[in-house]
């Protein structure tokens, strides 16, 4: 369930970039710095899911909302609502269409660096080989990062940030998965810290009358 989070790699502004190009280590530590720093953050995003084998494309849209240590809350809205919540303990994955909510202790889950980092957790020089990779994402002026794991990942071989050249904030996320499918993230309308409007109580979730709980066997 965490492929769809792989994103969260970066959504805001940095620092303004130097007079000369940086390298890709250089574009890394600006990631990895703004996210140790950020501590609130909000985005609506597009996702557009390939399956490279039936060359085929589907379409989410939604509201991501992030507050260290450890609360977020991933809203799609289409093509229907699903929500993944997790107050920092639980995580709930809520399908209203289906009535039901799988509930799972967050300490449970093996969750990857480029997840654990978003939270101000992991290394991401430590964990990701980086490279520049311009001309396949991005437009003529962005900064294309390519990041490989280091050791072998059972979820994804790599992924791809594209980058403004400008502030260091990040357009798009781009996961290629083992299976050689693509998971790509558009972010726009990105606030952070004070201008989040967000609570605790928004990443806190109460299973409505009827709700069948699923969670998995001890």
């Amino acid at each position: 369930m965490w492929q769809f989070l792989l994103v969260a790699l970066s959504l805001l502004p940095a620092q303004a970039a130097p007079s000369s190009a940086p390298s890709a280590t250089e574009v890394l530590t600006k990631v990895q710095k703004y996210y140790e720093t950020t501590k609130k953050l909000s985005a609506d995003f597009k996702q557009t899911y390939t399956n490279v084998v039936f060359g085929k494309s589907s379409e989410s849209h939604g509201k991501v909302f992030v507050k260290k240590p450890g609360k977020m809350r991933w809203d799609y809205k289409k093509p229907e609502p699903k929500h993944f919540i997790s107050d920092g303990t639980t995580l709930w994955v809520y399908e209203p269409s289906n009535k039901q909510a799988f509930k799972q202790d967050l300490k449970a889950v093996v969750l990857p660096v480029a997840l654990t980092f978003l939270f101000g957790e992991g290394d991401l020089a430590k964990d990701f080989t980086p490279s520049l990779d311009p001309g396949k994402y991005g437009g003529a002026s962005d900064l294309v990062l390519k990041l490989v794991p280091k050791k072998p990942s059972a979820q994804f071989k790599h992924l791809w940030l594209v980058v403004d050249s400008k502030d260091f904030y990040v357009k798009e996320s781009i996961i290629l998965e083992a299976s050689d499918n693509l998971n790509r993230f558009l972010f726009f309308n990105i606030k952070l810290n004070d201008q989040v409007k967000v609570e605790d109580k928004h990443f806190k979730f109460k299973p409505p009358a009827g709700v069948k709980i699923l969670e998995p066997e001890k």
